[in-house]
Formats: structure tokens, sequence, C-alpha cells
């Protein structure tokens, strides 16, 4: 018997694919669950004893969120990444690397077929099937949601009439969870008008007086927090904790989707705004005009192809060499005050700060150079603009 790896994450749709792929395709099932940030231990014991009674011959759950943090999180920190100037790719650019998972556990168990639950209306679909393609081009996609064009009434039928009767009742919005942020879908982003309803959140506003925390940078990556030294992930684990509790980082990104249409979706994502925010005001205290300029634009390129999935797009390489390079003097500390649904940059200390210069302070007194080196600086900077205005006027 033929065997195919499921992206199995226990709902509806990859559900539907186990039963569809024992009963009408014959083929011997084994699902993968891989974990970017979204599952507690007990939710995956969860799904794995649901996958265990949907017949499945073997279930695996991978975590991944040091390759995560590695391979994608550390660059979009670096880039100061938030697509559209919104939105931090919470869940976009993990699939990625779930879908890169996925393709090494059918290599290792030399399936024949790898299958996921996508429709064919989201983004999702793209990237998964494109990195599967990439990875692993002698191996069938099968996607029985998006071929048979199935609604979700027709997909329970299905799974009642061969024995599942799980409480399949869907759930007024759609969570999907990550290290990096939450999405949070609904009838109100189907609209362009509509605001999200506060409990439509999953973290709720729990602490209103005001914390202070400091976040520690080590050459762009956050290595700690109030003078507690840790690994970034686990950093980056405690300031959610801390953060989402003030209900920070809410928002509705708008966007256009990689299959050509607008879309909407609404997003939490504390502690992945508050190091973002906090990130660039130490580049700006730290790096040149010209490195943060250039950045910006990069920045924003390197978001776009990762949440289109063109991961292994070979620039992708080119911009992560540049940005690793840029992040050579981006270490000090940061200064955050966390407030009911937002937060306040107080300021950095770095012994890399361009603001401790002996030539001046701005707007107070130079020391570097005399009045009419100034008078002189400035009549040669406007000469450019007087030939032009001298020969149009």
């Amino acid at each position: 018997m033929e065997k195919v790896v499921v992206a199995y994450s226990g709902g509806l749709d990859t559900s539907y694919c186990v039963k569809y792929l024992q009963n009408e395709l014959n083929l011997e099932v084994h699902s993968v669950l891989v974990n970017t940030g979204g599952f507690s231990e007990e939710e995956l014991k969860v799904v794995e004893a649901k996958a265990y009674d949907m017949g499945v011959k073997s279930h695996t759950n991978q975590n991944i969120l040091d390759i995560y943090y590695d391979k994608a999180i550390k660059y979009m920190v670096y880039g100061n990444v938030l697509k559209n100037n919104t939105y931090p790719l919470s869940v976009s650019a993990e699939r990625v690397f779930q879908a890169i998972e996925v393709v090494e556990y059918a290599k290792s168990i030399n399936a024949k077929y790898i299958a996921h639950g996508s429709t064919g209306a989201g983004n999702d679909q793209v990237r998964f099937d494109m990195i599967f393609q990439t990875l692993a081009p002698n191996i069938e996609i099968i996607t029985p949601i998006r071929d048979l064009k199935l609604s979700r009434q027709e997909e329970i039928a299905y799974l009642k009439k061969h024995g599942v009767d799980y409480p399949w009742s869907k759930a007024k919005y759609s969570i999907n969870k990550g290290i990096w942020g939450t999405s949070v879908g609904g009838v109100e982003t189907l609209t362009s008008h509509q605001a999200l309803p506060e409990s439509a959140y999953p973290s709720q506003l729990e602490k209103t007086e005001p914390t202070d925390i400091k976040l520690h940078f080590e050459k762009g990556q956050l290595v700690g927090m109030n003078d507690e030294m840790d690994s970034s992930v686990n950093t980056i684990l405690k300031l959610e904790a801390i953060a989402s509790k003030y209900a920070i980082g809410r928002d509705i990104h708008v966007g256009d989707t990689i299959v050509g249409i607008k879309g909407r979706v609404g997003f939490e994502a504390a502690a992945a705004t508050v190091i973002i925010k906090a990130h660039h005001l130490l580049e700006k205290h730290v790096l040149s005009k010209w490195q943060q300029n250039m950045k910006e634009g990069l920045g924003s390129t390197y978001g776009m192809l990762l949440h289109d999935g063109q991961y292994f797009e070979p620039v992708m390489r080119d911009i992560e060499a540049f940005l690793t390079n840029s992040q050579k003097t981006v270490t000090g500390e940061v200064f955050v005050t966390l407030k009911p649904y937002h937060f306040s940059l107080n300021g950095v200390e770095s012994k890399h700060d361009l603001m401790k210069s002996k030539f001046g302070e701005y707007g107070e007194a130079n020391k570097a150079w005399s009045a009419e080196d100034a008078k002189g600086f400035i009549k040669i900077l406007g000469t450019a603009n007087k030939i032009y205005h001298s020969v149009n006027s």
C-alpha cells in the first residue's frame, strides 16, 4: 500500500483528508503536525489522539520553534518587517517552514504522496504547493478540498458517513496561532468597514497598570529582558506572556493575496509588535542614515517575498546577508512601557549610540565647526537648487 503524508492540525479539513485518502484512494495515511508555537503540550496530545481515532498509521508532532526563529523571525526583526506597514507576517511566514518539515518527513518514510486541506481560494495552497514542488518534485500533491470544491457541510456529512462524529460546529472566528502572532478571521473581516469586536481576540485585557520593561539586543537579536538573558525564542515567549495581558498588538491587515484578490485579516501580535518597534528605535540610534534608508526597501521586499511563499528565491539569501551585516552595531537596551492596548518606547542605551558624538548636540551647540563653516556649507548645499530655479524661473 502506497504511503501518503497529511499535514494535520486536527481540524475539519485535514480530518476529511485523512478519511478521503483512506477510503477513496486506499492509501496508508501518516499524519504530521508541525508546531510553530500555536499548540500547547496538552493540545498536541489531543490532536495526536484524534489522528489515531481517524485511523492514521502513524502520527508525529514536530516542534520547529528554533528553526523557524533562525530561518525567518530573526530576519524579520533585522528588516523590521511589517507588511503594508502593519502586519508582522504572524501566520503567513510560518507556513513555508511547516511545508519544509512535511516534505522532509515524507521523504524519511518514503511516501509517494503529500496531502493538505487547503481550499482553492487562499494563500496557503500556494505556499504549500510551491515548497512541495521545489523540494520534492517527484512526490505527488493531493488536495481533496480544493479539487472537489467541497462545502463545509459536505465534509461533515462525509465524515459522519464514515463514523466520525466530532462536534464540528464552526467557530464564529477562525484563529491561527503561532509564536509570532495570531490571525483572527470572521464575518467582519470579509467586509471593508467593520471592526472585529473585543471578544474576537484570544488575548483579553487583563492588566491596566503600566509596566516598565527593558529589552536586551545583541547584534539585532533579542537576547534578554529585564537583565535576564535567555534564548531569543524563550525571550519572545516571555514577552508575549506579559504584553498580551495588555491586549497590545491588535490591528486589521489589508493586503494583496498571492492569488490576486484583496484580503482583510485581524491579528494580535504583542511580542512581535513590541520587538520590531524596539529594534527599529535602537537602529535609529546606531545606524547611519543610508543604512536605514537601504534597509527599509530591502526589509519590505523580504517580507513580501516571504509572504508569497518565495522563500527559495535566491535573492532571499542575498537580502539576508545584507540584513545580517547591517546588525553589527545593533546592540544595547531599549526601555519600553507597556500600557492597555499600546506601549511607549522611552529610549535606548548603547555603546554604539551615534547621539553620543563629540561633534555637537542637535539644536543646541556644535563643537566641530564655526559659524562661517556653517554658512559656507549651506551656500554650497543650496547651489543646485539655485541653478535650477534661475534657469527655469
